[in-house]
């Protein structure tokens, strides 16, 4: 057997992961071509057929199955070596990080600049995504999240709780009782999160006029004058002409989390942009636009 090239290997992986080799040469960049190619060469150096090319796409066969794991195995001792590897890196670099988009644009974009000041070789790459980017596969280095992970592997900080409370534009609440309000809120894909829970009970028999999978929806809506929508305090507060609503029901609250994988703590710059993150969230400013506004003396 030749000595295995570990690019074959990871083109194995990216095709099993993808399932077509389309979608697989999207992933990684390259020509779907490449893909056939290097699986190719890899099924030659193991004298192994890996894959049955049909019609429908390509299936793995019982070995290509039976080795998967073990390619697996390769692809996260590898990665785990280059995140060991980064740690010996200067102040110097591009640091990934993930967060909902509402905190990205409206927390981190804004204030994370003058944080990072004393850094001007880090580069910032701010990715707003609803969902969890894999810190094992180095999706991203740091991730700011909602929930605490339990995956092994992961460390998380407790950054801040992020309260909620009711906005409604003033023209929409302005002669209008509260019997008759309507509301907006997450679709059935969040309908079980803490801030929508809390919306359905607030509502009780009243109607839902909106209900989205999306924050921002919610958010640009509520300024549009639709309903009362449950947001973030630091975003509501954003929104022209949006009145924060005095409630007796207590106001739900989220902790924020900061994430890493532990090998990614001994890189010099991962750490650096974490602690300028810790240290953001810890000063007046920012942990004043968490919580609600002052109220509106004119409500």
């Amino acid at each position: 057997m030749n000595s295995l090239n570990w690019n074959d290997v990871r083109y194995f992986l990216a095709l099993v992961e993808a399932g077509s080799l389309s979608a697989a040469a999207r992933a990684l960049n390259v020509e779907h071509s490449t893909i056939a190619r290097r699986v190719d060469a890899l099924e030659s150096d193991l004298k192994l057929r890996l894959f049955d090319r049909l019609p429908r796409g390509w299936m793995l066969t019982a070995e290509g199955s039976n080795l998967l794991p073990h390619a697996r195995s390769m692809g996260d001792q590898l990665l785990a070596f280059e995140r060991a590897a980064s740690g010996a890196t200067a102040l110097a670099g591009t640091v990934r990080i993930s967060a909902p988009p509402a905190l990205t644009a409206y927390l981190l974009a804004p204030h994370l600049r003058q944080a990072l000041a004393s850094m001007p070789d880090i580069e910032l790459e701010l990715a707003g995504e609803a969902g969890e980017a894999s810190l094992t596969r180095r999706e991203a280095d740091i991730a700011l999240r909602l929930n605490r992970p339990r995956a092994a592997g992961l460390v998380a900080k407790s950054l801040a709780s992020l309260q909620y409370g009711l906005y409604a534009s003033k023209g929409y609440l302005d002669g209008r009782p509260a019997q008759n309000w309507e509301f907006l809120g997450y679709d059935d894909s969040l309908r079980e999160t803490s801030q929508q829970q809390w919306l359905e009970t607030l509502a009780a028999e009243r109607r839902f006029i909106l209900r989205a999978n999306d924050l921002a929806t919610i958010f640009q809506a509520a300024i549009a004058g639709w309903g009362v929508a449950a947001l973030p305090h630091f975003l509501g507060r954003q929104g022209k002409g949006l009145v924060h609503v005095e409630v007796a029901a207590p106001p739900v609250e989220r902790r924020l989390w900061l994430v890493m994988h532990e090998d990614m703590r001994r890189s010099p710059r991962v750490r650096a942009v974490a602690d300028q993150i810790i240290l953001l969230f810890g000063t007046d400013e920012v942990r004043s636009l968490l919580g609600p506004p002052e109220a509106d003396a004119s409500r």
